[in-house]
């Protein structure tokens, strides 16, 4: 398939026959909704099943996808479905030191170093991310999960509002409260 290929035809092809769509989409969304499992507490192993969790329900499901809305927005729904369906069947509680170590060291986000070359540039940019990350881990659950759902899923407002059954004002003061709060734990860093 083509890079240019939208998610949605790719799936089409991979509804009809061609493995290689699928490589493409997993290739494409693979690492989002593996940060978006750990950034919503899951632990690296637990986000890894989860991950292939919501890629069976793709495969199972492919063939009967409508899109009506995009790819992007329909997988959300699923990993987040699976997410609550892991959440309701636990007791222990969720540690976030856990979650927010990526063991593939992929940053959670991109933080410009300027000069990445400079090592006390690289330790800035580290203790930024990991600053950053535990901002993140600090949000109220709602604020955090409209916040990965637009920066890890690329959704919009009316996408995060279908897969969280919420309404858009409800999700645009979500967001708005969510980036006031990492903006004020991001102020040592400006």
């Amino acid at each position: 398939m083509s890079d240019v290929a939208s998610d949605e035809a790719l799936l089409a092809a991979y509804a009809a026959g061609d493995a290689r769509a699928f490589a493409e989409l997993y290739e494409r969304h693979e690492r989002p909704v593996y940060r978006y499992f750990l950034r919503q507490g899951a632990a690296p192993a637990q986000a890894d099943d989860l991950v292939q969790d919501t890629w069976l329900a793709i495969v199972r499901h492919a063939a009967h996808f409508e899109p009506r809305a995009r790819f992007t927005t329909w997988l959300y729904t699923i990993a987040r479905s699976k997410l609550v369906d892991h959440w309701r069947g636990r007791d222990d509680a969720v540690s976030l030191d856990t979650a927010a170590n990526d063991p593939d060291g992929d940053p959670p986000f991109e933080i410009d170093a300027g000069d990445a070359q400079r090592p006390d540039v690289q330790a800035m940019s580290r203790e930024q991310a990991r600053a950053f990350v535990d901002a993140v881990g600090q949000l109220p659950p709602a604020q955090r999960e409209a916040f990965l759902l637009q920066a890890e899923g690329g959704l919009s407002l009316e996408e995060i509002a279908m897969v969280t059954n919420a309404g858009h004002e409800t999700v645009k003061s979500r967001l708005r409260y969510a980036m006031a709060k990492l903006r004020a734990a991001m102020e040592a860093w400006q």
